[in-house]
């Protein structure tokens, strides 16, 4: 069979998207293939943090401040305490999923990709992709299909180990943005986000164990949340997604790799789901011009060794509201703490750093508790 293209991604999310403009920037012909049409919409919190609007800028995707809301400060709060911590003079932007993925495929555009909306991928094999009506060759397939990857199972990459699967909702609201900030309301059971999209609009975002637990449930725990939504007027339908903390042994399998959470996933309480995704489309588009998939599987690991971490622990105080009632106490008692976990968050330290970190706060946990 002859190679109508070089690399064929099968999945047009931001996590495709990212692979394809990467892949394409090393000068591979590219194309992309998703059943849905463009924009795709997905459940999420829209926060894009300072990194991934560096890893989205150098993939050439320009995100402005007219595309959304820009923040600087993030606020964990429970029935007793609120913390910060700023990032400014960086600063964040939320930003509607669907204006994230119009920007993403204008570049696609811009830089070459061959689309393929509305198509569905029946088949990948060492030949190429079937997709719709006919199989189109291609030295190389990444599947970036999401979490339930029909990609993964076709190449014989499903050994996988769960650790948390949790069920988020999400839904919009005409509402001006009373702070230049995400909140992350922590209830005993669920997390409640509140994010600036527009001057005008929020959106409103709940991830629990317990799949009939809605954002609704969790705001009207907070009185004072509660009574600013209170004559607010949906602005976009609800959606749901699950959301999982998962490994794979291995994200390639002879001429296929995988990207996104078809390689395996962090929960949405990082934030660090798309970010993630952008570097390692960088590291796999590096990978496919040394032809070595080897390597992408080792940076791969490395990529998610920060997002794992702090995902572990941040769910650690998910449904044990006497850990969180302790950490939230230390990091309110010493505010540098949750600033350093943040510059951690942000990619501004190290793994070792965070481990120094997370050791510095065990040891005023432990203080306390003495």
């Amino acid at each position: 069979m002859t190679c109508d293209f070089d690399v064929f991604v099968v999945g047009g999310g931001p996590a495709g998207l990212a692979a394809a403009i990467a892949v394409r920037n090393k000068g591979f012909s590219v194309a992309v293939a998703d059943v849905f049409q463009p924009p795709i919409d997905k459940a999420c919190g829209e926060g894009l943090l300072p990194a991934t609007l560096r890893a989205l800028d150098a993939l050439g995707v320009r995100l402005g401040r007219h595309d959304g809301y820009p923040f600087d400060t993030i606020q964990f709060v429970d029935r007793e305490y609120n913390i910060r911590a700023c990032f400014a003079p960086q600063f964040a932007l939320g930003v509607r999923r669907k204006v994230l993925h119009r920007r993403m495929v204008e570049r696609a555009s811009e830089l070459g990709v061959r689309f393929f909306w509305g198509t569905q991928v029946n088949g990948v094999s060492e030949r190429g992709v079937t997709a719709g009506e006919r199989t189109y060759g291609a030295r190389w397939i990444i599947g970036a299909d999401g979490s339930n990857s029909r990609v993964r199972r076709w190449a014989g990459l499903e050994g996988h180990s769960v650790r948390l699967r949790r069920f988020g909702f999400r839904q919009h609201y005409r509402l001006r943005p009373w702070s230049g900030s995400v909140e992350v309301y922590w209830a005993d059971d669920a997390q409640a986000y509140v994010t600036p999209v527009s001057d005008s609009e929020i959106c409103l975002a709940s991830v629990a164990r317990n799949s009939a637990v809605r954002a609704g449930s969790v705001v009207a725990r907070f009185p004072d949340l509660s009574k600013r939504l209170r004559e607010a007027q949906p602005s976009s339908l609800e959606k749901g997604a699950i959301t999982a903390m998962h490994r794979l042994k291995r994200v390639y399998r002879r001429n296929v790799a995988l990207i996104g959470d078809a390689s395996g996933g962090v929960d949405a309480i990082t934030g660090d789901g798309i970010c993630l995704s952008l570097h390692q489309a960088v590291a796999l588009a590096e990978a496919l011009t040394r032809d070595d998939l080897a390597s992408y599987q080792r940076e791969h690991r490395r990529l998610s060794r920060v997002p794992t971490w702090m995902g572990l622990h941040l769910l650690s105080m998910d449904g044990r509201p006497w850990l969180r009632r302790r950490v939230f106490s230390a990091l309110a008692a010493h505010p540098r703490l949750f600033s350093r976990l943040l510059a951690a968050h942000l990619g501004q330290a190290s793994f070792s750093d965070c481990i120094r970190t997370g050791a510095a706060l065990g040891f005023r946990l432990l203080a306390a508790a003495a």
